[in-house]
């Protein structure tokens, strides 16, 4: 068989690169502008979640009034509801100028430094009600750039190879802005009231504000992309039947494709073992000894840096072996990392363990979002329908994190720590299951064969825009 006919079955991966070649792709226009654009979608959540119920804390708001504030993240769960207006409306004298995608970049990221500069000059104490109304802005403008950069990503990178690095980009520019807008906003607020003595209203004031600032780098990325090829329509049709056929066209496609049902059945439960582990993980080190400055140093900024290997050796992966074995290591890796908690569940509050866990359990947890990330953006087939089906995909794999997620805590108390954890990496075989059937039934020599003819089309047309 040919290099060629292996690819097209799926079971060739894609061209090998030369080391050089690999360290380049990430300078390319697109990946660089993916992974700007990663900056600018990490940028607002912790502004409206963590860092805010600590702003609120701070100044002294009450608990129950804090905990109502989490519904403040609802769009994030939600956004698939309004996912069809990117595909289907065009932004007025915008999209003339920048095209569909990024004028609906644009909008979101400006109406984003608005919100967050408004929600700085809030005082939580005397006007909660507009803290809320600003937080919830910043959510859903938060949201709905989730959407374009999505289906930015997915139309723009047409190979598999940039998929994989625009996603390790992506991923590495969103755990940076996170960083920024947590630790780094506690940060400034601290130096702004302890060393320069501003008062603290004052300081955290500032810090939001150059939060706020910071969605320049997104407005900046948006601006130096390259518009990805949109798809021609007819010109005759109204807003209203554009929005019409594109919820019932994004649905239909999909539904009509061989093994449909268990395509959505497996992007619903391949994560499983993750989100089930992953909810009770800072109560479990808590439970079993360790101090929150060691949760801090250890799951956050060691974290953080298992990430970022875990997100460039899932591109590698990516690059080069074919989609199906990539997910199958990615299923394996991610179900025995969470055995390194019933490990530590023996080992009690040891500080090296710990950072072996939890090194483990971020660099294959990074691997496994990149390989799942480039399932789910190959799975986005129809340019007309990318910003719902994606959105609708990614909602679907939050299924799991919300019903085990609810569940989890009982279930531990339940059976013990070692079990739980055991357990959670019995609940990944579903997955495996599901991944194997699809294999079996050439699904993924299907998704080969689209992204080869994908690949071609891509160097035959001209790059819009530049």
């Amino acid at each position: 068989m040919t290099e060629e006919t292996l690819r097209l079955s799926g079971e060739a991966g894609p061209p090998k690169r030369s080391m050089r070649q690999a360290i380049a792709l990430y300078t390319e226009r697109d990946v660089l502008t993916v992974s700007l654009l990663g900056f600018s979608s990490g940028l607002p959540l912790a502004l409206v979640t963590g860092t805010l119920s600590l702003w609120m804390k701070d100044v002294g708001v009450a608990l129950t009034a804090i905990g109502l504030f989490g519904l403040v993240g609802l769009p994030y769960t939600l956004k698939f509801l309004w996912a069809p207006l990117l595909d289907a409306v065009d932004i007025p004298l915008l999209s003339r100028w920048l095209g569909r995608r990024r004028s609906w970049l644009l909008v979101c990221q400006l109406v984003l430094m608005a919100a967050i500069a408004a929600l700085a000059m809030q005082d939580p104490i005397a006007a909660p009600l507009m803290v809320a109304a600003c937080a919830l802005v910043v959510a859903i403008a938060s949201a709905t750039q989730d959407i374009a950069v999505d289906a930015f990503r997915v139309e723009r990178l047409d190979t598999a190879g940039t998929q994989a690095a625009g996603m390790a980009g992506y991923v590495t520019g969103y755990r940076i802005a996170m960083l920024a807008t947590g630790a780094g906003v506690i940060a400034l607020v601290v130096y702004f009231e302890e060393i320069i003595g501003l008062p603290r209203s004052t300081a955290w004031f500032w810090s939001y504000l150059l939060a706020a600032a910071c969605v320049g780098v997104g407005i900046a990325a948006t601006l130096f992309a390259r518009e990805p090829k949109a798809p021609e329509r007819a010109p005759d049709a109204g807003i209203g039947a554009r929005l019409a056929a594109t919820t019932v066209g994004a649905f239909r496609e999909f539904l009509t494709r061989n093994q449909a049902v268990a395509i959505l059945f497996f992007v619903m439960v391949f994560k499983f073992c993750d989100a089930f582990a992953g909810t009770l993980t800072g109560a479990f080190l808590l439970d079993i000894g360790f101090t929150k400055a060691q949760y801090l140093e250890i799951v956050k900024v060691v974290g953080f840096g298992g990430t970022i290997v875990g997100s460039f050796a899932g591109a590698l992966l990516a690059r080069r072996y074919p989609l199906v074995t990539c997910l199958w290591i990615a299923g394996v890796l991610q179900m025995t990392s969470n055995l390194g908690f019933t490990l530590q569940a023996y080992a009690g509050p040891d500080i090296r363990v710990l950072t072996g866990v939890i090194l483990v359990e971020n660099v294959t947890g990074a691997i496994g979002t990149v390989i799942f990330v480039a399932y789910l953006s190959a799975l986005c087939g129809a340019r007309e329908h990318t910003a719902t089906q994606y959105a609708l995909l990614t909602a679907l794999t939050a299924v799991g994190r919300t019903l085990l997620g609810s569940s989890s805590g009982a279930l531990a108390e339940a059976w013990g720590w070692p079990l739980f954890f055991f357990l959670t990496a019995v609940s990944g075989f579903p997955g495996l299951v599901a991944l194997g059937w699809l294999q079996a039934k050439g699904h993924f020599r299907v998704l080969a064969a689209k992204q080869e003819t994908d690949t071609i089309d891509a160097g035959l047309r001209p790059a819009p825009g530049g």
